[in-house]
Order: C-alpha cells, then structure tokens, then sequence
C-alpha cells in the first residue's frame, strides 16, 4: 500500500527542513519564501525493530521494509485559492496525498524571516486552514451545480451526495475543516470522491526549539488548545535536531546522540508512528530465506485483502492463509517449531489481520 503524505505550511517553518532529515531526497533549504518552487517526494523507510528480529531468526537473502513518500509541497500565503503565490500548484499537489502534515513554527529565532512578520501558530495555521476551505468551497459549489439536476430527477444517489455535499458546505461556510463533521458512516464513505483538502487526516507537526523538544513551549500550548475539538494529532519534534541526526554516519552515534538530548527516539520515528496511527494502518510480514518483508494495510483488513498486497491473483484466487502471531514466531524461533506447537494457524476469508502477523497465504487462479 502506497502512502503519501503531505508537508505544508507558511514560508519559512521549518517544511524543507524537516524534509531534508527525514527522507531520502534533499531540498534546497534556504532563508526565503518559496524555496521549494516543485514539490519534492522522498521516500523513508518504515523503521520496525520486529523486522530486523525476524531476520536475525531466518538469515533472509533480502530484507525490504516498507516505506512512506513525504511531499515537501511549496509554501502558502494568503488568497492561494485564489491562485496568488504558488496556490493553485500548491492546493493541486496536496489533493493527490493521504494525509495533511502541517509544520508549525513553534519557536523564536530572529534570523528565521517570518513571512508576516512575527511567530503565531494560530494565526498560521488559520491562515492555511481558511485558503483549504474556500477551495473546498469551490470544489463542492461545482459539485452541487452538477449533481442537483440529476437527484431531481429521482436519482437516489445523486441526492445522497448531494445532501452530503450540502452538510459539508454549510460546514465549511462556519469556517470549519471538513474533517470535524459528524456523519454516518454510510454518508462518510461518500466523502472519498469528494476528496476534500479539507476532509483529509491531518499531523499537526509543532517545530520547536531544540531546548523544548522534550516538554515543549508555549506555542505548543496554544496549538494544543485550539486544535482539541479538531479529529487531529499534535507531534512535537524539532527539525533543526534532525538535520543535525541525519548528517551522522553509523547507526551507533545517532544513539548517542539521542540519548545526549534525552531522546528515546528520533523524530523521524515518532512522525512514522503518528502517520500510521493517523491513518489506521498496520504491518504484517512474510519470513523465508529469500525474503523477509514488511505490507501496510488498513487495519480491519481480511486476509484475502492483505493477500492482495502482495498480488491481484493472491487476492482473486485467495484459498487460506497460514498465520504465525509475532510474538510467537520470536518465542519459538522457527516455523517448525510453531507448526508442531500448534502455534501456526490456519485462517480463511474473513479473517482480520492483525498488527505484526507472520503469514503466508495459499491460493489457486
């Protein structure tokens, strides 16, 4: 499953910076508005100490995990729904992602320009929220214009989207996001096609000083309490800290390094972690000699689906799936040794993958 996410906010907080450590392309990183003039796609490998325990069990000939793309998508101003600055590229390139990481600017620096002048979170974040919203305003009012005609007529579909698309607009005209409307489940999963700026599952990514890393600031504070009624995470991490990880070789001084700051983990890590919780995705693995490898999949996902992963025909022609939990596979060291404890099970179509399950699936087309 491929996952991309998307790294926006105003000129100057902190965007290419983070991208630059955490992915595996560089963008120029510059003091000046509009650095990133086309957005830059990296790719980061999905750390997951399972998959390097497994491998130490079965001596594999390859080891691939899985991996996120991150987006460093060109800064925002105001009236970019309108096309001023980059807008209209900016907005186009951020429909194509799953996800919303919005850097804030969290910390003080007087030789960081600010592109209004002083440092506000709120102020920003509302500046990029209001340009999302009046595009998605747009986005709907040509849908409705469509669509109305249509659940005249007696289409039954047409006026379960049109009504949803109605709920949505009187939503966003109070100026909230998209994805703070309660609705059905039924109405929700008419919400995809739409694909609202809006409506889309959003970090909240606080860019500190190095000194606040651990407990944060005040900005902290304030983004904490005006996003609480918002379905949204909050990370903090401190990209000038991560600038300073990725420029160090071996695997042993980016430890010793993290543990000078007080650090458990990187901050590379931690966005992982929050981009899968963000999404509800989970990981499971195939082990042999040849390969051990990790898949994301949503999580409520069947075996057949899972299979699918892999390839249409293991989907298709999906008979069984053998399946080893992962702590078992540790415990026993070996799939014989699971098989003969009973530990190897057997599970067919309507079988729920669960977070780090071993398997290996059966199927005939």
């Amino acid at each position: 499953m491929s996952l991309q996410c998307g790294i926006v906010g105003l000129p100057n907080v902190g965007k290419s910076t983070l991208f630059n450590a955490v992915s595996s392309a560089k963008a120029q990183a510059a003091n000046f508005p509009f650095c990133t003039i086309e957005p830059n796609v990296g790719t980061i490998t999905v750390p997951d100490e399972r998959m390097n325990a497994l491998a130490e069990l079965v001596h594999p000939l390859n080891l691939v995990p899985t991996t996120i793309e991150i987006v460093d998508i060109a800064g925002l101003v105001k009236g970019a729904s309108k096309g001023d600055g980059l807008g209209n590229q900016f907005l186009g390139n951020i429909r194509n992602t799953n996800a919303i990481l919005h850097v804030l600017r969290c910390f003080d620096d007087p030789n960081v320009i600010h592109v209004d002048g002083s440092v506000d979170p709120i102020r920003d974040r509302e500046i990029i929220d209001t340009e999302l919203q009046l595009k998605d305003l747009e986005t709907l009012d040509a849908r409705i214009l469509k669509i109305k005609k249509q659940a005249q007529t007696g289409d039954k579909d047409a006026a379960r989207l049109l009504e949803v698309c109605e709920a949505f607009k009187a939503h966003l005209e109070q100026g909230k996001n998209g994805r703070t409307l309660p609705l059905e489940p039924e109405k929700r999963a008419l919400t995809k096609e739409l694909n609202l700026l809006t409506d889309k599952p959003v970090l909240y990514v606080c860019n500190v000083d190095p000194a606040s890393v651990n407990s944060g600031n005040a900005y902290v504070e304030k983004v904490r309490e005006s996003v609480k009624n918002e379905n949204a995470e909050i990370l903090i991490i401190s990209a000038a800290i991560e600038a300073e990880i990725a420029e160090l070789e071996s695997f042993d001084d980016r430890k010793m390094f993290l543990e000078e700051m007080g650090l458990k983990e990187s901050g590379v890590e931690k966005l992982i972690k929050a981009s899968y919780k963000l999404l509800n995705y989970i990981t499971y693995f195939t082990v042999g000699v040849k390969e051990v490898r990790a898949w994301t999949i949503t999580d409520g996902t069947k075996a057949p689906g899972a299979a699918g992963e892999i390839h249409s025909d293991f989907e298709k022609g999906f008979i069984r799936a053998e399946v080893i939990a992962y702590k078992d596979y540790i415990e026993l060291k070996t799939e014989a040794a699971c098989r003969a404890a009973g530990k190897l099970r057997v599970e067919g179509k309507e079988y729920v993958v669960k977070d780090g399950d071993c398997m290996h699936f059966l199927f005939n087309v």
